[in-house]
């Protein structure tokens, strides 16, 4: 996790991050340092180009900014030369000489500042995409209070002292003193009094009378006393690098644009935390919000999410690596062996061979190498990306231990998507050797003597035989409603060839085995099956030799309820789907039919439709088909589906465009429809409200049914699935 905390400029542990539009992090002291100033309309002479490493208040000289307007000579871009380089080979500019700072007052400092700044730009070092500075210069980035946080409890639970390493050489280039001066002193910097958060200026307190007083546009500016604060940088004037008061504790944050108010909604639209104040009279007024806690929690569900599939690779990995050093071990035994056995072969020989033994022994050695570099490069990629994940993972957790809802939110985006990325950088074939252990060699002795000279390997022919047996990939094995979906591979160094695979399933009841898949993929659906049952399946391999033996058993359990939604392809082109399949609707006056996703062929199964728009009086038709039934008139009229039709008063029963058993009772907006389709005592029944509709409505039905509907523009329904029978049913008898 070490890397996850380290500055990609300086290498050292973050002090101040800061959060840049990418979401990449940098450090404050080298943002200073990289932040290159954007010429607008003002030339530069080749000589003296501008200082890019400018702090907060660095203030140009007089003779500079005079220059700055009249020369013509250079185009005025800033110049990385000479420059030096960062651990992350990032070009940082070197510092720039003590400005002679202005007497007469802090004013017109702070406004060459905020003039710079409006034209200055940032490159992020990891990316380098580039950010412009607006009037607020670095301090317009929000600083990131959560990896702050974090860096500092890693510092302390390894012993380092927080902010070691930055302090050590602030010392040193200040000649051993670690008190912060004022930045504003003409001549023999006093020390400094007071920081202002907002300017980011050490103020004495004579200048801070003098420069920065309590009232005025400064009354909302909040002072921090500057006592023991270490200013690294080759002078005194240089801005302060870890402004950190010696009792300075951590702050519930507050709103960048808005001081006084903290953090209390979360924007979707900009991503980013934002404040009352923000909502009323801000850029945020008319952006979708949610509030702060449920959006923090969601963010750590969904990264807690993406951790557990890298976690599961990270597993694989280490499981893969100490398989690749087995296959070195044998590697190593073999090509002994195989030595042994040329070098006895060779020694057989008439002293022509010995000349040639010297060529295959050369042969075996490639060999080795070649094998030896291809599993070292496998464990060496291996490794590194399993040290990524693994810092990836720790730094993860400790984000998601943080109570900081606003600090994590403005992290928590980018970690999803970076944990999401490392999860996907595990392709096909990764975690699988490129080699064989084997040497697929053997030497040909039997020529006669005068053929000595063309002695030479021949690969080892093995003989075909059947396919091993195939092994089930339990954790890919998986349910969903009233389907499974198994998927297996071939054992490691299988030299056989495989043609296709045959998966067998039995009928859900302990009956016999039967085919339901042939071909050559490894993972297959299988659908249509029945609801809260039990199935076995089992897969074999094939190839031109015959078939191979049967896999282990698996076993899988069909989900007890059906949840299903209406099924787009499976609708008349008319019917209009919306709330994610659950609500149907029609675009034409006539009756037009759509069906559900799930087949019931066993069991007892109970949905209801409620009734959302009744205009005019149609009659809608609720119940059961087959998958072939005719889609472009009401349900019923064929023999494809059974159905009840209903109008505002009365209900009908009707199969074969046969109306049969009228009962009182019809439906308006707001009404719910129950339909209990009993495939033990294989009868239909259906009810307005939770009062059963008549008698039974059909018996003696079996086949393969799907749900099914038939509306006109005057109706719209809404399906509600995944319901327990009535008990209203369970406890009494249905009326014949």
């Amino acid at each position: 996790m070490e890397e996850e905390l380290k500055c990609p400029v300086c290498g050292s542990f973050f002090r101040e991050p800061l959060i840049l539009p990418c979401s990449h992090n940098v450090c404050l002291p080298c943002a200073r340092t990289i932040v290159v100033q954007t010429p607008e309309s003002e030339h530069l002479p080749h000589g003296a180009r501008p200082m890019l490493l400018m702090g907060a208040d660095y203030d140009y000289p007089d003779h500079l900014d005079k220059m700055s307007l009249h020369s013509e000579t250079d185009s005025g871009y800033g110049s990385y030369t000479p420059s030096l380089k960062s651990p992350n080979g990032v070009r940082v500019l070197p510092p720039a000489p003590a400005p002679s700072l202005a007497s007469s007052s802090g004013a017109s400092s702070r406004a060459l500042h905020g003039s710079l700044c409006s034209s200055s730009s940032i490159t992020c070092p990891q990316c380098h995409r580039s950010a412009s500075l607006d009037e607020r210069g670095l301090r317009g980035f929000q600083r990131n209070r959560l990896l702050e946080t974090i860096v500092h409890r890693y510092q302390q639970e390894r012993g380092l002292a927080p902010g070691a390493e930055g302090s050590a050489a602030a010392e040193a280039a200040c000649g051993g003193s670690a008190n912060a001066r004022c930045q504003l002193c003409d001549s023999n910097p006093a020390e400094a009094a007071v920081m202002c958060e907002q300017c980011d200026v050490l103020y004495c307190s004579s200048c801070q009378k003098k420069c920065h007083p309590t009232r005025g546009p400064f009354a909302k500016h909040r002072l921090v006393p500057a006592t023991h604060i270490t200013q690294p940088g080759p002078s005194a004037h240089r801005p302060a690098t870890a402004l950190v008061p010696s009792n300075a504790s951590r702050k519930f944050p507050t709103c960048a644009d808005h001081e006084l108010e903290n953090y209390s909604m979360y924007c979707l639209n900009c991503r980013t935390p934002v404040c009352y104040q923000c909502l009323q009279e801000g850029k945020h007024g008319k952006h979708e919000m949610k509030a702060l806690g449920i959006m923090w929690k969601q963010h750590k569900a969904q990264l807690s999410q993406a951790l557990s599939g890298v976690s599961d690779k990270a597993k694989e990995a280490k499981e893969f690596l100490v398989q690749l050093k087995n296959i070195l071990q044998q590697i190593q035994e073999n090509g002994l062996e195989y030595e042994a056995c040329l070098v006895a072969q060779c020694d057989a020989l008439v002293d022509a061979l010995n000349r040639q033994k010297a060529k295959l022994l050369t042969k075996v050695t490639k060999e080795r190498e070649h094998k030896f570099k291809v599993v070292w490069d496998q464990i060496n990629h291996c490794t590194l990306k399993l040290r990524q994940s693994t810092g990836l993972m720790e730094y993860c957790l400790e984000v998601i231990k943080e109570n900081d809802p606003s600090g994590f939110l403005q992290i928590s985006d980018a970690l999803i998507k970076r944990v999401q990325g490392s999860q996907e950088q595990w392709v096909k074939g990764a975690l699988e050797p490129k080699v064989s252990p084997e040497f697929d060699l053997t030497l040909d002795n039997e020529p006669l003597q005068q053929a000595i000279h063309q002695l030479d390997f021949i690969q080892m022919k093995f003989p075909i035989t059947v396919p091993p047996v195939p092994l089930l990939q339990l954790e890919k094995c998986c349910t969903r409603n009233n389907s499974v979906t198994l998927a297996w591979r071939m054992p490691p160094f299988t030299h056989n060839p495989v043609d296709g695979y045959i998966l067998e399933l039995d009928d859900g009841d302990g009956g016999p085995f039967r085919e339901v898949y042939l071909g050559k993929e490894t993972l297959c659906t299988i659908d249509g099956l029945h609801f809260n049952s039990t199935y076995n399946a089992r897969v074999k391999a094939f190839n031109s030799t015959g078939l191979g033996p049967y896999s282990k058993t698996v076993v899988l359990q069909t989900s007890d309820v059906a949840f299903f939604t209406f099924d787009s392809n499976a609708a008349h082109r008319d019917i209009v789907l919306s709330n994610e399949n659950m609500t149907a609707t029609c675009s034409s006056y006539d009756d037009r039919v759509v069906l559900g996703t799930a087949a019931f062929s066993k069991g007892i199964h109970y949905w209801e439709i409620q009734v959302d728009r009744y205009d005019n009086h149609p009659d809608p038709a609720f119940g059961v088909a087959r998958i072939n039934v005719v889609k472009d008139m009401m349900l019923g009229k064929d023999d494809k589906a059974w159905a009840m039709y209903v109008d505002n008063n009365r209900s009908w029963f009707m199969h074969c465009n046969s109306h049969t058993n009228r009962a009182e009772g019809g439906v308006c907006k707001g009404t719910t429809v129950g339909i209990l389709l009993d495939l033990v005592k294989r009868i239909l029944i259906f009810h307005i409200n939770g009062k059963q509709q008549g008698p039974i409505a059909f018996e003696n039905i079996e086949g393969v049914f799907m749900p099914a509907v038939s509306l006109n523009r005057n109706v719209q329904v809404t399906l509600h699935t995944g319901l327990e029978v009535p008990m209203i049913y369970r406890q009494t008898k249905p009326q014949n």
